[in-house]
């Protein structure tokens, strides 16, 4: 493993997952998930206002070395490899968490929880194909 590339591609990974996260939860599915959570996450949320950056920061970074060091590990080189490794570490991770959480807490209904493991999968995949392609560069 090219442990330049992947920490380039680890921090690239991270700032897209930051990028799309806001882009797609925070603008085009807030509505949509807030009106599928239930009324004990309402009072556990914190306003955006008081959100600790630094703390979505680290963990979107952590993301994105996720994607980088299984996409490195895998040799998923290219746009497409990496768009599929990356679906698919996506799909998982959301998948297992999605359903411990539904499982342990009432904060959403099962509609988010679906909907969440499908934007997952596909914000992965195209970060993961960003990190397949900068991977793959010589």
């Amino acid at each position: 493993m090219n442990t330049g590339k992947f920490v380039i591609s680890g921090v690239i990974g991270g700032v897209l997952f930051f990028l799309l996260g806001w882009l797609i939860y925070g603008m085009l599915l807030m509505d949509f998930m807030t009106q599928h959570m239930s009324s004990a996450a309402a009072s556990v949320m914190r306003p955006e206002a008081e959100w600790p950056w630094w703390a979505m920061i680290i963990g979107n970074i952590g993301l994105g070395f996720l994607l980088s060091y299984v996409i490195s590990k895998s040799n998923a080189a290219g746009v497409s490899a990496g768009a599929v490794t990356g679906a698919v570490v996506m799909f998982l991770v959301s998948f297992s968490i999605d359903f411990m959480i539904y499982a342990q807490m009432n904060l959403s209904d099962l509609t988010s929880v679906f909907v969440d493991i499908i934007t997952s999968a596909v914000i992965g995949a195209i970060v993961g194909a960003v990190v397949g392609w900068w991977n793959s560069r010589k």
